[in-house]
Order: C-alpha cells, then sequence, then structure tokens
C-alpha cells in the first residue's frame, strides 16, 4: 500500500551539489528576466499590506507565541456557536471569551439574571417557568437584544451561547439586524455524545464534574459521594440530541453563509486551535480592509488548487508571492529579525525536474521591491564559490542566479542599486547603509559549509532584519567523505536563532509526485495549519482544514489529523500513515 510523504523534508530540505535545472536558456533577453511586471505593481501590493500595529482606542489584540499584536478594528467580532450536549461547547466558550475577550451571553443565564434582579421581563419569564412551560420566544429574545444592546457588548464583541434555537428565533434576531460575523457548529458522533453524558459524575460538595472513563475522581472518597444527574441517562440523552438536531437543522440555512463546521471529537486544544485561526483570520482581515493607509485588500482566497500543473499560470504565483509578503511584513514590523521563509510548491522545490529558478528570483523581487517602496535599502545575497581548488564551486541550484538577478527588471526609476543591491553572503558584505538583508537558498555544498559566512553576516547585521528565503542547511558529506558532525550541531544550533515567518508544503504519496493529499501552512503570525486535498464533481478539487498547531506539528500529530485520531488514541506510526517516520527523521 502506498504511503505519504512531503515534497520533500520537513524541517530541513536535502541538499546536492548536482540539480537538473539548468540557467543557460535564461538570457538577457528572456520573457522571464524582462517581464512586463514594474516597479508600480509591487509599490501598490506595498500599499494595500501597510497597517499600523500601534495600540489603538477601538481595538482588539491577539496573542502569538512571542507577543501580542493590536489591531485596529472597525467592528468588534460577532460569533454564535452552537454544539450538541457535551459537545465541548462551555469549554470551547470558556478559551474563546479568554482569549478574545468577547461578552458570553448564554439565555440561561439571562433568564436567571433577569428572574433573579426582578425586572419586567425576569417576572413575566418566572410565570411561565413556574408553570413548566417554555419561555416564549419574545421574552427570549427581548432579553437577548437587551444585553447585546448594552456597551460592553458593543465594545468588546460578543459570543452568543446556544442561540438561536430555531429558524423563527434567527429569523427575529435577523430584523433587529443581529448578525454573526461567523457560526461555529461543533460536530461530535452520538454515540461519543452518549458516552460523554452517561458516563457523567457531579460531586455534590464541590459541584465538579467528573467522567467514570476520561476525568475520573482524584480520590475514592470523592468516587463515593458522585452522583449521576437525573437528565444524563442514555434514553433522555437521545431524546435531547433528537431535539437539538430538529433545532439544528432549522437554523442551518438562516446562516448557511457564515457557518463553519468544526470537528469536535478532538482534543480541546486542537478544536480551539482551529477556531482560534478562523476568529484571528477575521480580525486580520478586517484590520487590513479597514485600515486607512490600505482601504483595499483581498481576503486569503484558501488553498490555490492544481498546483501540480505545471507550469503555473501567473495567478497562482502571484499568490504565493503576496502570501509570502504578507507574512514577512508582518514579522517585520513586530520587532522579529532571524527570519525564515520555508515554501515548496513544484515550481520552488529543486527536488523536483520542474525546479524553475525563476520562479524564486520573482519571489525575491517582490520582497525587495516592497522593502524599497517603503524606503527602506535592500540587500539581496546570493552565496559566492566556496572551497578551495577541486572543491571550489557553488551549489548548481545557485549557478547563474547572481546574474539573473542583475538582467531581471527592477522597474525603470533605477531602483537597483540605488535602494537594491545584490551581493554575496558574508560578513564584509553588511554595509552601514544597509536596512534589510534577503538571503537566496543559502545552501552546503558537498565538502563546504555556508554556515560560518551567514553567522559572520548576522552578527554583521545586528538588529537589522535578515530573511532567508528557502535556506537547504542539511547535513552533506565533507570531502573525506564523512558527514560533519560538529557541523551539523552548529547548524543545528544556528537554525533556532531563526523563526519561520511562512511556511507552505505539499503532502504525497510516498516516492511521488502525484496526486497532491494535502498541505502545511503557516503565515505569521498565525499557527500552523494542517489541510486535506478533497475531489469534488466535475474534477474540482478543494483544501480543508484538518486542525492547526501553535508549534509545527510533530509526525505524529499530522498521522493523527489524516487518521482521524485523538491525542488518546495516538501511537507510533504504522501501515499507511507511517510515511512520516522517515521524513521527519
Amino acid at each position: 500500500m502506498a504511503s505519504l510523504s512531503l515534497t520533500s523534508a520537513h524541517f530541513s530540505s536535502s541538499s546536492s551539489s548536482r540539480s537538473s535545472v539548468s540557467t543557460s536558456s535564461l538570457s538577457p533577453s528572456s520573457p522571464l528576466l524582462r517581464s512586463p511586471i514594474r516597479h508600480r505593481r509591487y509599490r501598490s501590493l506595498r500599499r494595500r499590506l501597510s497597517f499600523s500595529v500601534v495600540p489603538h482606542r477601538n481595538s482588539h489584540s491577539f496573542s502569538t507565541s512571542n507577543s501580542q499584536i493590536r489591531c485596529s478594528i472597525s467592528e468588534p467580532l460577532k460569533v454564535m456557536i452552537s454544539g450538541a450536549p457535551a459537545s465541548g461547547k462551555g469549554t470551547q466558550c470558556e478559551l474563546i471569551v479568554h482569549k478574545f475577550g468577547l461578552v458570553h451571553i448564554s439565555t440561561g443565564d439571562l433568564l436567571r439574571a433577569e428572574v433573579s434582579a426582578g425586572t419586567d421581563i425576569g417576572k413575566r419569564a418566572k410565570e411561565f417557568m413556574n408553570s413548566g412551560s417554555l419561555v416564549p420566544d419574545e421574552i427570549v429574545i427581548a432579553m437577548v437584544a437587551g444585553r447585546l444592546s448594552r456597551e460592553d457588548a458593543k465594545e468588546h464583541g460578543w459570543l452568543l451561547d446556544g442561540f438561536p434555537r430555531s429558524f423563527a428565533q434567527a429569523q427575529s434576531l435577523e430584523k433587529l439586524n443581529v448578525k454573526p460575523d461567523i457560526f461555529l457548529l461543533l460536530e461530535v458522533p452520538d454515540e461519543i455524545l452518549i458516552d460523554r453524558c452517561v458516563g457523567r459524575r457531579l460531586d455534590p460538595v464541590t459541584g465538579k464534574i467528573y467522567h467514570i472513563k476520561n476525568y475520573p475522581p482524584e480520590s475514592d472518597e470523592i468516587k463515593a459521594r458522585l452522583l449521576t444527574r437525573p437528565d444524563d441517562t442514555e434514553e433522555k440523552v437521545k431524546a435531547r440530541l433528537q431535539i437539538y438536531k430538529q433545532n439544528s437543522e432549522a437554523i442551518i440555512s438562516a446562516y448557511s453563509d457564515v457557518m463553519v463546521k468544526i470537528d469536535a471529537n478532538r482534543p480541546k486544544e486542537v478544536v480551539f486551535g482551529e477556531t482560534q485561526t478562523l476568529l484571528s483570520q477575521i480580525q486580520l482581515n478586517r484590520m487590513i480592509k479597514t485600515d486607512k493607509a490600505s482601504p483595499v485588500q483581498d481576503e486569503w482566497r484558501g488553498i490555490p488548487t492544481r498546483l501540480n500543473n505545471i507550469p503555473h499560470s501567473r495567478d497562482i504565483r502571484d499568490y504565493f508571492y503576496e502570501d509570502v509578503l504578507q507574512a514577512t511584513t508582518r514579522s517585520i514590523k513586530d520587532g522579529n529579525t532571524r527570519l525564515r521563509v520555508d515554501i515548496s510548491i513544484p515550481e520552488l522545490n529543486p527536488e523536483m525536474d520542474v525546479y524553475r529558478i525563476g520562479t524564486l528570483m520573482e519571489l525575491v523581487r517582490v520582497l525587495a521591491l516592497s522593502f524599497a517602496d517603503d524606503g527602506k535599502r535592500v540587500k539581496v545575497c546570493v552565496q559566492g564559490s566556496m572551497g578551495e581548488g577541486a572543491l571550489a564551486g557553488m551549489p548548481l541550484q545557485l549557478a547563474g542566479t547572481r546574474k539573473i538577478l542583475e538582467y531581471m527588471d527592477w522597474g525603470d526609476d533605477e531602483t537597483l542599486g540605488t535602494f537594491v543591491k545584490i551581493g554575496a553572503i558574508g560578513g564584509k558584505e553588511v554595509d552601514e547603509e544597509d536596512d534589510i538583508f534577503i538571503l537566496v537558498a543559502p545552501q552546503n555544498a558537498v565538502g563546504n559549509c555556508i554556515i560560518d559566512d551567514l553567522q559572520a553576516m548576522t552578527t554583521a547585521a545586528g538588529k537589522r532584519p535578515v530573511v532567508l528565503i528557502n535556506p537547504r542547511l542539511k547535513d552533506l558529506p565533507a570531502s573525506s567523505g564523512i558527514m560533519q558532525t560538529m557541523g551539523r550541531e552548529q547548524r543545528l544550533e544556528f537554525a533556532l536563532t531563526f523563526d519561520n515567518c511562512y511556511v507552505f508544503r505539499l503532502l504525497y504519496y510516498l516516492g511521488t509526485q502525484y496526486p497532491i493529499m494535502g498541505a502545511l501552512r503557516m503565515s505569521y503570525p498565525y499557527r500552523y495549519e494542517l489541510y486535506k486535498r478533497v475531489n469534488e464533481e466535475n474534477g474540482k478539487e478543494k483544501y480543508v482544514l484538518l486542525a492547526t498547531y501553535s508549534e509545527r506539528p510533530t509526525p505524529e500529530q499530522i498521522d493523527d489529523a489524516f487518521s482521524g485520531k485523538s491525542r488518546e488514541q495516538s501511537k507510533r506510526p504504522s501501515g499507511i500513515w507511517g510515511f512520516l517516520s522517515s521524513v521527519f527523521s
């Protein structure tokens, strides 16, 4: 049975002094080098990407692993969440409120508060509750509308928990112009929900909820006093699930345009990771759209399809150029100075025979011109010949790269030589006037190590940003044919000083480049996103988000996501999903 594999090694691409790429066909008159793209195009793109990261009066914050970013947002988040009993909705609400500062609104809490306060609405609701009747929609809607109109909900945004429950309630909210940015629907198989409910136990002393299998009590003393809640019998749970399903089906049509279904049969951290990504993306899109310096900005379109169709279309290349540029710009604006871009699509993967050096050079040009347009002096660096005597030379992948860069169209305003300069990699290449350094695919060659030059350059650069584009620092044999052990330790230590600001890699069956099975993406400051490619009707395809991670996922985590395993079920990869054992090691 075939196994899956990434396009190249996940944490560091394999390196070789040989490559199937030839640069002889890239003459100064090549259409690639003299493309119709002009500096003004990247100036426009740069303007659209400009945004402020200073605190703003009406701002919200979202945390990253390293810092917190303040985003100017014209309107706060408005979220609705729904899920069956025991779907983990309460836990997700707590995490969302803690992370995004939203006002949590539950109709049950509202009813109890209104009754306790003795308000007119509370008195009316109490009459129905005392008689055992359901509180009419108009009373519940009035309470919800009143809570949403308070200043804290207007300023901080709101999370509407488990409401509306019917199409009529949804229509009533629509008439009041209450519309969510997103409707989160938590999905868990019935048998799991029943097990969660039937296995629940209540501690009457502390009010704490346990589960006989998933969350047992800490001691025999607590275990002895646990009670089963009256509504947690299998019969009553099934009845509640049936009612929930009927209500859920009724409101799907009302919010289909903003509804996102989430697999909640996973660890709560994984579920929240996906939720956090969705909400953060809404914040970022709104932030960029409403910032006065960038009135126009397309939302992220999702992963392009047909990525194995070579050569890539201009739209696909532009998509990745812009995606990388946005992530790099955000990271630099956030104060990061040691950045790494790892992008491995077929045209940018030197392990494939469709590798196109021109595509890599276009990406570098987009980055350099964007920073130059912001008044920065950019040095684009390509490593020169390394070693001596018979070992002198450079990786074939980079042969002729400097000449290609010199012949490329850098605009009609003499940008090249003024704001953009081309140099080599090394400490002596760092000039006082340089603001940003872009290093093109720094890599080792057999018998030669680029690390010394890289370290010298980053040391000389100081606090100025250094961006590595597709570095390839994996161990290679020394001139004696023995792996460079000391060099390896040095490389690993040095690599840790660079933070990924962008990652994109495709997943394939082991040993093939077809079909694409999925993709891994990370765009600073967001989490790593794991996608699965799904075939649709009429030969179409799409990428479906499987999971998100705060750190680069391990082989086991990706195994689990593709296999549909929970954290408790995870074990050493085997069989069809054992592909990562060799790829990641």
